[in-house]
């Protein structure tokens, strides 16, 4: 399959995104193609930028019919641009929660391909109309600051790869267009708009809200994403300080610390102490209600107590 290749402005602002995203233009990157128009502009984006940097895989999920042949696309329009390309299928159980479990299925099919390749950088299609969709549903939700922050420009994917979406402060209308002056056809996911999903009806609601700014919405979720790495820095310093930790047991001093802080440090201590007592939003605000009560209580394994220290350790074992 022959391409024309994009614009060379377009492919310049995308090797400036993708250095402020990934840090640097990395010896080889990876890119997820699952064959639709956002996926197919990075591919052709990338592979402009960096060509003998790119290789490619699409997740073949085996949810639909057409999964295996779509990928099969995606294989013969890289061989037509000279990009490696692998498919890695996975296996999603069936039921409730479809979507996100497909989602943990693709990222951890990603990390082994990047482990297995040696690649530092993955990168995705996720766009500013994405990350609009993703702040207004975290936002009916109730979300914190985290959650407010959305899909983050750069996280990491193992010990030893980046996952970064350089393509944030891009609209889904640009992506398209590359995609048709390229000359290529992209596959059609009817699940992008089957709205049994939150996401679907949100991308709906959007679309007919035109005074809605996508690009802002995103510059917004780039702000709380600085705001929350703020944060944590600053819970860091103060866990040197207030949170003591040893084998089995963590100790906090929670006088004086501002709400927004303390929680990042009831946070730490409920990881130490339980890897899964780790709770968000409303659960959290009443953990430490209760514990600035001096109350003692139980949440996923941990054990908390309050009082002028708080202490947390591993909630015993119930005997059978």
């Amino acid at each position: 399959m022959a391409f024309t290749a994009p614009d060379p402005l377009l492919v310049e602002r995308f090797r400036h995104d993708l250095h402020a995203a990934a840090g640097g233009v990395p010896r080889r990157i990876g890119v997820a193609v699952s064959g639709g128009p956002d996926s197919l502009a990075l591919l052709l984006l990338a592979s402009a930028a960096a060509p003998a940097a790119v290789a490619a895989a699409t997740v073949d999920h085996r949810l639909r019919p057409e999964s295996a042949e779509e990928a099969a696309t995606v294989a013969r329009i890289c061989a037509g641009i000279g990009v490696p390309h692998h498919i890695l299928a996975v296996e999603v159980p069936r039921g409730a929660s479809v979507q996100a479990r497909a989602r943990e299925a693709r990222y951890a099919a990603l990390r082994h391909w990047a482990e297995t390749e040696q690649l530092p950088v993955i990168v995705t299609g996720h766009h500013a109309d994405d990350q609009a969709e993703t702040l207004m549903m975290r936002l009916l939700r109730g979300s914190g600051v985290a959650g407010l922050a959305g899909i983050r420009a750069r996280t990491t994917l193992g010990p030893s790869a980046l996952l970064c979406r350089p393509l944030l402060g891009w609209r889904r209308h640009e992506l398209a267009a590359i995609v048709a002056a390229a000359g290529g056809d992209a596959v059609d996911d009817p699940s992008n708009r089957d709205e049994r999903f939150d996401r679907a009806r949100m991308r709906r609601r959007l679309s007919e809200a035109q005074w809605i700014d996508p690009l802002a919405l995103s510059r917004s979720a780039a702000a709380l994403a600085e705001a929350d790495e703020t944060l944590d820095a600053v819970a860091e310093g103060l866990a040197a300080e207030r949170l003591s930790t040893g084998e089995g047991w963590a100790l906090l001093a929670p006088a004086g610390v501002p709400a927004l802080l303390l929680r990042r440090l009831v946070t730490r201590a409920l990881v130490h102490v339980a890897p899964d007592a780790a709770p968000r939003g409303d659960q959290l605000g009443g953990l430490l209600d209760r514990l600035g009560k001096g109350e003692t209580c139980n949440l996923a394994g941990a054990l908390c107590r309050g009082g002028e220290h708080w202490r947390f350790e591993p909630e015993p074992r119930r005997r059978v």
